[in-house]
């Protein structure tokens, strides 16, 4: 393919990215860009070029040690449900926004501590920003079949490094605090790490099954080059110790890495995003992994005897085949792999340079002077500087320097000098008693045993046969050879690097904190950090400080730097939070570090004291004080947490007393107008006895057919009079527990036909067809004369709802597990859904008067409830395309004999 064709679809490629960086800022809170499959494939930004083309590189020469890099992360990924929260908890709470910030304000917002850990973060990360623009070079001239031009300006990577250091430069410095959130960068990360999986998987699947057919077939070929079994095994205790301690090696990469730490914490926005995290990483680093060996050995097999570079077989072998299509699309899986790295690696380490190393020692005292529009400006400035050089200074790196060595080896010196921070770092998660000046002191003596055994190789030449300082040792010292330090000869140039330095590092460290107490700002911090779950919510009452400071003076400083209508509205919030009057003159240590924090995004930890201090007067406070404060303190949060969780369950009881209140009224208005309804009820029939009596008490001369149906009258009303009267006091005796119920083997279907008897002129005379079905043996335990009342209750019902013409009710007896079902249906118009649960209750008839209803109180379904649940059965009406149906259920064994 011609370069400017390759070019015209790598600017197409940037300008999708550009789109979608763009689309996710403007779409900030959208769900595409805020949910933890976003922030998961954010992570894989760990997967750069020397994973994407070394990993082959050193399967292809190595076999399975490459797998090393991935068994690290795999290993500790468990754990981050715990670390990473922690981490991701204290970063949240101080507004920290990079490594250095995080390590220099555990060990007491140590100045020169961030500037260190900022200048060996850039010895580290800039070679490997090298490598990224090396793989591009590479990758761009093998896929273009053309040659590294010697003339900048016409070499395409210049032209992407330009590009890079824009798109970086934009979207990595849109707000002035750096603990705000790119979900721009996060987006657009997340959406390469996806095709460059993608991509690696197709030429995987490619090599593997149109190439080669299977991976049988390229074992089977495989094995037959010499040395293929050494290299696949572990071997013996030396190598163990080799994977070993590259195992260590990408474990601590994963929380050291700039990249990674801005990704995983600064750039995360829930805390239980990481639950998704802890199993989508492993599983992408896993199907990366794949067809990592399937391509290696696929390309030693295609290309023995050449001289081909293993890195690029993922690119030589669907060249080879002329598939120009998978090239190209390989290609740009790698190209998404190198700039995703650059970026973000370019992003953490200008925060880094600008936060702790530029503006605390430079530029602090300008700034201190002018306004917050200046300032803010001016901070932008030196991070869009600061990612130009970082980018510039990589591609001189790249064109004079890493040409001559391979990308894993370079990944790995990286990962070497950036594991000098690990026991800085995990001590501060672990440890109070660590110290600034333990950590600054086993920082630069592992520094110094990195330079050493691996800066100063890699300088002259590690292949370089005249250089007697890697052949004999500094001054002739065998002991002294860098790759053979004091003797250790069976681990490799990285691993023995990695040993030796984290020894020192960390006994260094371990001394020099035990030896030297630090100050009380140290302890402070480290009892905040390690407990950080206690200080979470109210952190501000853990700081310790002492002495004279005053409103006035900390809100000018906060205006010149965040402005004054945001200041106003952070100092109201924290006026609320703590119940502070907003006219208080005096501030207190809480303000003092709220004002801190919120200074720390925009400069940095050891900046924003610095400011902070110049405008109050501070006090001395011994290590004993720090502690009684900070027991005093742990005990009020204690108790404050003891009292919210009263308070909300005051809260929560207030709410059920409020709803049970609020039932109560409602049941009493239900009496009111059941007993209204009752009234009316009991008053019918004595109205009609009473209109008859006074008839045939005042008229003498009635004739006698007319007396006697007055007569009738009185005893029909009357009758009604006691049923209605029984009723009621049925009811309250089922409901104060009084009823009994007389429980014996029965015959249900002789009890329905006994039942039906009493009804069949009602039935005749509304022309109804009764359907009595069973389909079982009907034998139950129940009290018959209670489910007479039940069945008769029912049937009545059923009558009533049944239409005037073509009526028909069917009644229905099935065996259900250690109970009998008994179902009566009517084809009449149903039930209203939403009553469908209403129609049992005893208030029913006076409140839901939307259907018709059977004349009555409705006391009958309510009654029913009662006896059949007396019988621990249960009752329940459903609606059927042509009716409604009532079912209840009875035992047909004795339920009660035991209770």
């Amino acid at each position: 393919m011609s370069s400017y064709s390759l070019l015209i679809i790598l600017l197409f490629y940037l300008g999708i990215l550009f789109f979608v960086a763009h689309w996710a800022e403007k779409k900030a809170n959208s769900k595409w860009t805020n949910n933890p499959y976003v922030y998961a494939f954010s992570l894989a930004v760990y997967c750069s070029a020397w994973t994407y083309y070394g990993s082959i590189g050193v399967a292809a020469h190595s076999g399975l040690s490459y797998l090393t890099v991935y068994l690290g992360p795999v290993i500790i990924i468990p754990a981050w449900i715990v670390i990473l929260r922690k981490i991701i908890r204290i970063s949240r709470v101080n507004k920290i926004s990079s490594l250095a910030d995080f390590i220099s304000l555990r060990y007491g917002n140590s100045r020169f501590l961030g500037a260190l850990v900022t200048f060996i973060s850039v010895i580290g990360i800039i070679p490997y920003i090298a490598l990224q623009l090396k793989a591009i070079a590479e990758t761009f001239r093998i896929v273009t079949q053309t040659s590294i031009s010697s003339n900048v300006f016409n070499d395409t990577t210049t032209y992407v490094a330009i590009a890079l250091a824009l798109f970086a430069s934009y979207y990595g410095t849109r707000y002035v605090d750096a603990s705000e959130k790119r979900k721009g960068i996060v987006t657009a990360v997340a959406m390469e790490s996806v095709l460059k999986l993608f991509f690696f998987i197709l030429v995987g699947v490619y090599v593997t099954y149109f190439v080669f057919d299977g991976f049988e077939d390229i074992y089977a070929k495989a094995s037959l080059i010499e040395g293929f079994r050494e290299k696949n095994t572990i071997g013996g205790l030396p190598q163990a110790l080799n994977w070993f301690f590259l195992c260590l090696l990408s474990l601590f990469a994963m929380f050291l890495l700039p990249r990674q730490f801005q990704m995983a914490v600064v750039e995360n926005n829930r805390e239980s995003h990481i639950k998704t995290a802890i199993w989508l990483f492993p599983l992408y680093l896993l199907l990366f992994n794949i067809f990592v060996y399937p391509i290696a050995w696929g390309g030693n097999i295609l290309f023995s005897g050449a001289t081909a570079n293993a890195d690029t077989y993922s690119l030589l072998i669907p060249q080879y085949f002329n598939n120009t299509t998978i090239t190209v699309l390989v290609f740009l899986g790698g190209f998404s792999a190198s700039i995703s790295m650059i970026v973000v690696a370019s992003i953490g380490l200008s925060i880094m340079l600008s936060n702790n190393l530029l503006i605390p020692y430079g530029f602090l005292g300008t700034l201190q002077s002018e306004t917050q529009d200046k300032n803010s400006k001016r901070i932008v400035n030196i991070r869009k500087i600061c990612i130009f050089l970082l980018i510039i200074v990589a591609y001189l790196i790249y064109r004079f320097y890493v040409l001559d060595y391979n990308l894993f080896s370079i990944g790995l010196v990286s990962f070497v000098i950036m594991a000098q921070l690990a026991p800085a770092f995990f001590g501060a998660l672990l440890w109070r008693r660590g110290s600034r000046l333990g950590a600054i002191s086993g920082m630069l003596i592992g520094f110094l045993v990195c330079v050493y055994t691996l800066l100063i190789p890699y300088g002259i030449g590690i292949t370089n046969s005249s250089s007697t300082f890697i052949s004999e040792g500094l001054a002739g010292i065998e002991l002294l050879k860098p790759f053979q330090l004091f003797g250790l000869d069976y681990l490799a140039p990285i691993p023995q690097a990695l040993f030796w330095s984290l020894l020192f590092n960390t006994i260094i460290y371990l001394a020099v904190s035990v030896s030297f107490k630090g100050n009380y700002r140290e302890r402070n911090y480290a009892e905040m950090f390690i407990d950080i779950d206690k200080y979470s919510t109210m952190h501000e009452n853990a700081f310790v400080w002492k002495g004279t400071a005053y409103t006035r003076d900390i809100e000018k400083v906060l205006k010149r730097f965040l402005g004054e209508e945001r200041t106003k509205r952070a100092l109201t919030i924290f006026n609320l939070k703590y119940n502070v009057d907003k006219n208080q003159e005096q501030a207190d240590a809480r303000l003092i570090k709220f004002a801190e924090n919120l200074l720390t995004g925009h400069i940095g930890t050891a900046s924003a004291r610095i400011l902070i201090s110049s405008v109050v007067k501070e006090e001395k406070v011994s290590l004993q004080e720090v502690l009684h404060i900070l027991e005093e303190s742990r005990e009020n949060i204690i108790i404050n947490k003891k009292l919210t969780e009263t308070s909300n369950e005051l809260q929560q009881i207030t709410a059920q007393l409020q709803k049970a209140n609020e039932q109560l009224l409602e049941k009493d208005a239900q009496k009111d107008e059941f007993l209204d309804t009752v009234t009316h009820e009991l008053r019918t029939p004595i109205t009609a006895i009473k209109a008859s009596s006074e008839i045939l008490y005042d008229d003498d001369d009635i004739p006698e057919e007319l007396r006697k149906q007055f007569l009738r009258n009185i005893i029909s009303e009357s009758d009604r009079l006691n049923r209605l009267i029984n009723k009621i006091l049925d009811l309250e005796k089922f409901e104060t527990g009084k009823q009994q119920i007389h429980g014996a083997k029965n015959s249900l279907d002789h009890t329905i036909v006994t039942a039906l008897e009493p009804l069949q002129q009602l039935i005749r005379n509304k022309k109804i067809v009764v359907h009595f079905v069973t389909e079982t043996v009907t034998e139950a335990w129940y009290d018959e004369e209670r489910i007479i009342q039940v069945i008769t209750n029912l049937v009545s019902n059923a009558v009533k709802f049944c239409p005037e013409t073509n009526g028909q009710i069917s009644i229905t007896v099935m065996e259900t597990g250690a109970y009998l079902q008994t179902s009566i249906h009517d084809n009449g118009k149903g039930i209203n859904p939403e009553d469908l649960d209403a129609i049992f209750d005893k208030f029913y008839q006076s409140t839901n008067q939307n259907i018709k209803k059977p004349v009555g109180s409705g006391l009958g379904l309510a009654i029913c409830k009662q006896i059949i649940e007396h019988h621990k059965g249960k009752i329940w009406a459903e609606n059927k395309e042509n009716g409604a149906v009532f079912h209840f259920t009875l035992p047909q064994y004795n339920s009660t004999e035991n209770e």
